[in-house]
C-alpha cells in the first residue's frame, strides 16, 4: 500500500514539475491510425450538382427516375428521369408546372416516386412547397404509363384525408386487393397528426388510419445525432433551437401484402401493422392502435424498403447506413459509409442492386440558421443484395 502511494505521489510530482515536457511529446494522430471499418461496396450511380433529390425508384425493366421537392433549392422541375448521363424531366418539362388554375394537373411539389412493377410509375404530390398547408385539390396520385410516358390515371385525395398539416410522403401498392389495387400513404407531417392513408385505386375513397397514434407521432424525447452533433434543429416559440418533430415517413409492404412496415422519421422503432385491419372500416382506432406490433429498435430512418424474401431494409441516418432485418427479425448493417450523408429513399431494382440517395438533408439551411452547409454532388448510390422488390400483384 506505501509503495502504491509513494508511487501515485511521484507521477503527480512529475506531471505538475514538467507539463511542457508532456506536452512537447504530443504529435498529431497519424493517417494509418485505426478507423472504423465501412461495411458494403457501395457505387455511385449518378452525382446531382444542382437541386436536392429525395426519392428515387428503380422501374422492373431497370430505368430509374428521381424527384425534387421544392424545399427552397432551385427545381425547374419536381420529376425526372435519369437517361443518356443526365437527369431530365419527366414525363415532360409542362406537366413539371404547377397549374395554378388547376392543382389537380401540373406537379407542384413532388416528395416520392414509386414503380408498381406494373409498367407504371407513380407520383406523389404534397402540394405543399416548403412544407406549407396543401393546395387545396392540389395533393395527389399520378400514374404514368412508362410505355408511351403519358398520364394514365390521377386521384385527388379526398379533402377528408388531407388536413392544414398533411405532408404525404411515400407510398406502397398492393394490386392484390381491390378492384384495381389498394395504395398506403404515409402522412409525415411536422406539425400536426402523423398517420396512414388507405386508397383505393379504382374509386378515389380514401380513409386516414393511426391518425395522431403514438405509433405514427414523433417520439418526444428523439433528438438525433449526425455527424455527431444534434441534428434537425430549427428555432422554437422561445427562439431557442428545438428538434424537428417528423411524423410516419418510411414504409414498405410484406412479399405477401400482408403486413404494412412504418416508422416515424423522429423516431428509432419499426412498426408493424396487418394490412387487412387497415383496410377494414369496421375495426375502430382504438382497435387498430392495440394491433400494431412494436418491433423493437432499427435506428433512425428515412426510407424503408422489402424484398421478396421477407426482409426490411431501413436507412439509419445516425450512423451513415442502411440496415437488413431478417425474417426471423435480426438485423444486419449491409451498408456503413461516412460518405452516406443522410441516406434517404429506398429502391430495389430488377438487378439486385438496393439503391438510395444520400442527400445531407441534416446539412439544409433550414436546420443551420440559414447557412448551407451542403456540399455538392448529392448522390444517388447502390449496393448489391441479390434480391428481388417485393412483389405487388
Amino acid at each position: 500500500m506505501r509503495i502504491e502511494k509513494r508511487f501515485r505521489h511521484t507521477l503527480l510530482a512529475l506531471a505538475l514539475a514538467s507539463p511542457v515536457t508532456f506536452a512537447t511529446q504530443l504529435q498529431p494522430l497519424p493517417a494509418s491510425a485505426a478507423s472504423a471499418r465501412p461495411i458494403g461496396v457501395i457505387d455511385q450511380v449518378f452525382a446531382f450538382h444542382d437541386a436536392m433529390p429525395t426519392g428515387v425508384t428503380v422501374s422492373e425493366t431497370g430505368r430509374i427516375f428521381v424527384n425534387f421537392p421544392r424545399w427552397g433549392d432551385a427545381v425547374p422541375f419536381t420529376v425526372g428521369e435519369i437517361r443518356d448521363g443526365r437527369v431530365q424531366p419527366y414525363p415532360n418539362a409542362a406537366i413539371n408546372t404547377e397549374d395554378p388554375d388547376d392543382p389537380a394537373k401540373g406537379f407542384i411539389s413532388v416528395q416520392s416516386v414509386v414503380a408498381d412493377g406494373m409498367g407504371r410509375i407513380w407520383v406523389l404530390d404534397t402540394a405543399a412547397p416548403e412544407f406549407a398547408t396543401p393546395r387545396p385539390g392540389g395533393a395527389k396520385l399520378v400514374a404514368i404509363d412508362l410505355a408511351s410516358n403519358r398520364v394514365v390515371k390521377t386521384l385527388v385525395f379526398p379533402p377528408e384525408v388531407i388536413l392544414p398539416t398533411t405532408y404525404v410522403n411515400d407510398m406502397r401498392f398492393d394490386f392484390r386487393v381491390g378492384k384495381q389495387g389498394t395504395v398506403y400513404v404515409t402522412d409525415s407531417s411536422v406539425s400536426g397528426p402523423g398517420g396512414i392513408i388507405v386508397m383505393d385505386i379504382a374509386s378515389g375513397k380514401a380513409s386516414r388510419r393511426l391518425s395522431g397514434a403514438a405509433q405514427t407521432s414523433v417520439d418526444p424525447d428523439f433528438v438525433p445525432v449526425v455527424e455527431g452533433r444534434p441534428a434537425l434543429l430549427t428555432k422554437g416559440t422561445d427562439g431557442k433551437p428545438k428538434a424537428l418533430g417528423v411524423a410516419s415517413d418510411g414504409i414498405a409492404l410484406s412479399a405477401d401484402g400482408k403486413d404494412l412496415y412504418f416508422s416515424p422519421l423522429s423516431s428509432r422503432h419499426l412498426y408493424a401493422v396487418s394490412t387487412a385491419l387497415l383496410r377494414d372500416p369496421a375495426v375502430s382506432e382504438a382497435q387498430l392502435q392495440a394491433a400494431v406490433r412494436n418491433l423493437g429498435e432499427k435506428g433512425a430512418s428515412d426510407g424503408l424498403e422489402a424484398d421478396a424474401e421477407g426482409a426490411v431494409y431501413a436507412t439509419d441516418y445516425e450512423h451513415n447506413g442502411i440496415r437488413k432485418r431478417l425474417p426471423d427479425g435480426t438485423w444486419q448493417t449491409i451498408v456503413h459509409d461516412p460518405r452516406v450523408l443522410w441516406p434517404d429513399t429506398l429502391s430495389i431494382g430488377p438487378d439486385g442492386y438496393l439503391y438510395f440517395t444520400a442527400n445531407q438533408l441534416h446539412r439544409s439551411p433550414g436546420f443551420n440558421g440559414g447557412q448551407d452547409l451542403r456540399s455538392k454532388p448529392y448522390s444517388l448510390l447502390r449496393v448489391k443484395i441479390d434480391a428481388a422488390p417485393a412483389p405487388t400483384h
